[in-house]
C-alpha cells in the first residue's frame, strides 16, 4: 500500500521544527529514521496530513560520553551507537542490545530517539531507558523539560511527551565500572521484535556481594518494567544458582503478560523467569574483576 497524501515539511534547526510542531499540532507527525512510522503510514494506520522531517535538522546528532552519563541526541543513528568504540567499552549492554534491533538495514537509518518515543514495548532501546534510569529531554517552543524514563513510558505506544514536544536528547545514566550485563530475548526470528526481552546489570562489592542490580524487563505489559522484587532479592546476598532462580521467580511473579498470536500469558510469565536467571549468571561471568 501507499500512504494518504501529506505535506513534506523540511525543518533545517530545532526552533523551526519546534515552530512546525506548534502550528501543525495533532495534524503533524516526526520523522526520524522513518522505520516504525513509515510502515505505519504505508499501511494507513498513520494518516498525518503534515510530515516533519527531522533529517536536515543540525545539533540533534551528538554523543557524549562522561563518567556518570551517556548522552545521546534524538537523531544519533543506532548503528553509531553500535559501531563506538567508547560505548562498546563504557557501556556494553547498550551495544547488545543494539545488535538484537532489526537488521543492519534498519540500525542504518533508525535513530535512537525514533525508538525510544515510538515506545514498543518489546523494543530493546525502551528497555534499556527503563533499566539504565535514562533522562529524556524535552523541548517545546516555548520551554524545556526532562523526564524520568520510569515517567515517560505511560502504556503502548503511549509516552509522556506532547503533541507541540520534540525528544531532542536522552541521558543513560551509567552504572558501575565493574558491573557485568546482559540483554538477552527470545524471538520467533532474529530481527523480530521480542516475544520477551530482559536487561541485567550486576555488581559485586569487595566482600563479593551484590551491592548494584538492575533487573528490567519487556513485552511482558503495555511498557518496559523495573523487576524491583528480583532487585531487592539480589542485593546484599553472593551471586550463584539458586539466587537467580529465585530472582527469575520473583520476576515471574511479578508480571501479568498479554496473550496475543506469538506466545500465550503463561508462557511469556515463563520465559521471563527463564530469561531472567540465564541473564544474572551471564551478566555474573562479565563482572570486571572475578575471579
Amino acid at each position: 500500500m501507499k500512504p494518504a497524501p501529506f505535506n513534506l515539511l523540511r525543518p533545517k534547526s530545532v526552533d523551526e521544527a519546534l515552530a512546525l510542531l506548534q502550528s501543525h499540532g495533532d495534524e503533524a507527525k516526526v520523522l526520524a529514521g522513518g522505520q516504525s512510522l513509515v510502515p505505519l503510514m504505508n499501511f494507513r494506520l498513520a494518516q498525518p496530513h503534515n510530515l516533519i522531517d527531522l533529517n536536515g535538522v543540525e545539533g540533534l546528532d551528538p554523543i557524549r560520553l562522561d563518567d556518570q552519563t551517556l548522552a545521546v541526541g534524538a537523531m544519533v543513528r543506532q548503528r553509531d551507537v553500535e559501531r563506538s568504540p567508547a560505548i562498546a567499552e563504557r557501556l556494553p549492554i547498550l551495544r547488545e542490545a543494539i545488535e538484537q534491533v532489526g537488521h543492519p538495514a534498519i540500525r542504518n537509518r533508525g535513530t535512537v530517539g525514533g525508538s525510544l518515543v515510538h515506545a514498543d514495548p518489546s523494543a530493546e532501546l525502551p528497555l534499556l531507558a527503563v533499566a539504565l534510569d535514562a533522562i529524556f529531554h524535552l523541548r517545546s517552543a516555548q520551554a524545556s523539560r526532562s523526564v524520568a524514563a520510569k515517567d515517560f513510558y505511560q502504556g503502548y505506544l503511549l509516552t509522556d511527551i506532547a503533541p507541540e514536544e520534540l525528544l531532542v536528547a536522552t541521558d543513560f545514566h551509567m552504572p558501575p565500572v565493574d558491573c557485568g550485563w546482559c540483554c538477552t530475548e527470545i524471538a520467533r526470528r532474529h530481527g523480530d521484535f521480542a516475544i520477551v526481552a530482559v536487561a541485567v546489570l550486576l555488581g559485586c562489592g569487595r566482600d563479593r556481594r551484590i551491592d548494584f542490580a538492575r533487573v528490567a524487563v519487556g513485552g511482558v505489559g503495555p511498557s518496559p518494567l523495573r523487576m524491583t522484587a528480583a532487585e531487592q532479592a539480589l542485593v546484599g546476598e553472593r551471586p550463584g544458582a539458586e539466587l537467580f532462580r529465585g530472582a527469575g521467580d520473583a520476576a515471574a511473579q511479578a508480571v501479568n503478560p498479554p496473550a496475543d498470536i506469538h506466545a500465550s500469558s503463561s508462557y511469556r510469565r515463563h520465559l521471563t523467569g527463564v530469561l531472567v536467571r540465564r541473564a544474572l549468571a551471564t551478566a555474573e561471568s562479565r563482572i570486571k574483576g572475578r575471579a
